[in-house]
This record gives structure tokens, sequence and C-alpha cells, in this order.
């Protein structure tokens, strides 16, 4: 919404709560302010989620009725109105267990062609809004590319074990090496993405920060990080001492964006090593539009053990 403008567009915000960027308020499960929200509209960039911090918060109800029900409702009223361009914001986390392999096992090599393995409701029903949008495509012709977006919220990490370890940054730049991107190339992507929609048609594509290892480090990962890291970006060494900053010392998986590259055109500026660059010359990690944006949060109260509560097993709850 910051970006759009710039770029030559006129968006429309919708969101459950008002703000600066949004200019209708309701839910996208509410099939009627759905209609309303997408008549006369060109393009939607479908963003709106509950989300894995809503895991333990929300029932799963209330899963299927924003990412499923929701999706739908986008869906159908985007053809009934002849949109000509759908775009909707994904996630890394349909790929689910695929993402940890076992004791032993090389890092995972993460492409779009890894089968998804969710393993929780909030995987399930982003990867059914997927399903619903290729079958969109095929039914209806109606073009439509998917984000598969990893990491780049501001909150601290989620794992008691990393906050206790890591500094919040210092963690947030390892994760640029496998699972983390900056906020202003997420929506670089978003913004290829409308520009190629429709002659493409339909596509998935992992959105991340390009990586600087290889197939032939997977091995490594799993036992040594530090090691493979070290021979690729050699200079982050030097200035992770000067920082009091450590390596994780293994990674389980790493995100490949290299279709995102090859046909959206996208080309992402945040990457591990440029953030090494940067910080060398005393600078900071985090893109201005990073900088600028901070914190939305998922939620109206604060919890004592993190920035949002584990998982409950309870019926209705989490997964």
């Amino acid at each position: 919404m910051r970006t759009l403008p710039a770029a030559g567009h006129e968006p429309v915000g919708v969101d459950i709560k008002p703000s600066a960027f949004t200019q209708n308020v309701g839910s996208i499960a509410d099939r009627d302010f759905v209609k309303m929200c997408v008549t006369g509209m060109d393009a939607i960039v479908h963003t709106a989620t509950l989300h894995k911090p809503h895991v333990a918060t929300h029932g799963r109800q209330a899963f299927v009725d924003t990412n499923v029900t929701g999706t739908l409702n986008l869906l159908e009223e985007a053809v009934s109105a002849e949109v000509g361009t759908f775009v909707f914001t994904s996630t890394t986390s349909v790929f689910g267990r695929a993402l940890t392999p076992p004791a032993g096992a090389p890092a995972a090599w993460i492409t779009e062609d890894v089968m998804p393995l969710p393993k929780n409701i909030y995987g399930v029903t982003k990867l059914a809004a997927e399903n619903l949008c290729e079958l969109f495509h095929r039914l209806f012709g109606l073009p439509c590319l998917i984000l598969r977006t990893s990491r780049f919220f501001p909150e601290p990490d989620d794992r008691q074990e990393t906050r206790d370890h890591y500094a919040d940054a210092n963690a947030k730049v390892n994760e640029f090496l496998y699972r983390r991107a900056d906020i202003a190339d997420v929506v670089s992507a978003h913004l290829r993405a409308l520009e190629k929609a429709r002659p493409l048609g339909f596509g998935r594509y992992i959105v991340s920060a390009t990586s600087p290892l290889t197939r032939d480090d997977l091995l490594e990962l799993h036992t040594d990080a530090p090691a493979a890291v070290r021979r690729h970006v050699p200079r982050y060494e030097e200035v992770y001492r000067m920082r009091g900053w450590k390596m994780f010392p293994a990674v389980d998986r790493v995100y490949v964006n290299e279709r995102a590259r090859r046909e959206l055109g996208w080309q992402p500026r945040c990457s591990f090593a440029d953030i090494i660059d940067t910080l060398a010359d005393g600078g900071d990690f985090r893109s201005p539009l990073a900088q600028t944006i901070g914190s939305k949060g998922y939620h109206e109260v604060e919890f004592e053990n993190g920035p949002y509560p584990v998982e409950s097993q309870a019926p209705g709850r989490g997964e």
C-alpha cells in the first residue's frame, strides 16, 4: 500500500481494522463485503490471512473461514467482476514437514517442486487456498500467481531457545542465508507478479532472499553450518566477531528463489552477502521500507513467553 502508488497503481486497501492505508473495513469471509470491494477493480493482491501466530488463539474453523472461504469469495467475485489479475500471498509454511530432514540427513533443498506436507491448520488452509487459485485459473482462465513468501516479520523469534541464545538482529541476519526476505523484496516480487500474471497465466513462486549456499553444501549445513557459510561469505566471521554474534550451528533447509527470478524477472536486493557488506560499513541490515513500517503485531495483547503463544492441542484450537 505504501509502494503501489509510486508504481502507477491506484490501490484500495481492505482490512478488518481501520488504518491510514485502509479504505474498506471488513472481513473477506463476508461475501457481500467482498463483492463491494472487488467491483471495478483491475487486479487483486490477496494478502489477508490468519497466520501461524494465530494457531493457538483462533479455532480451526476461523482459519477455514478466512483462509479458505475468504479466498473462495475473492476468486468467485473476481471472476464475476472480470478482474484481470489475481496475486495470492502464500507461505513457505505449506512445505511443513518437508522442511525438517531426519537426523543425519542433508539439509533440504526447497524448490517449488518439493511436495508440501503441511503440519498445522495454517499450512493446510494456505495450501487449500493455493489449490483454489489453480482451480479458478483452469476453470475460468483467471490469471493467478502464487507467492510463497518466507519470513519477513519484524517481531522477535517465536522460539524461546533462539531468543535466549541470539540477539534478535543476529538471528534475523542468520536467516537471510536460507529462510528470510526483506519486506522491500517481498513487495517488489508482488509488483513483478502484477505485471507478469496475464502473460504467465498461473504459477507458484518461492520468495526468499537469494542464498549463497548450494546443493553441495547441504550435508555440511546439517552438521557445521558456519564452515559452509565461511566458504561463500568469508567476511561474515569478522563482522560477526565485532558484534559478538554467532552463526547457527546447523541449518535444516535452503529456500531456492531461482524460478521467481527467472520467470518473474524479480531482482531481490537484500541477500546475506549484501547485509554483511552493509554491516561492515556500519549500516542497518533492514531496508528503508523495513525500518519505516515496523511491527503491526498479530494480537492486541502481549504474551509472557514470546511474541505469540505456543500452539494448543485442545479440540477446536490449533493443531
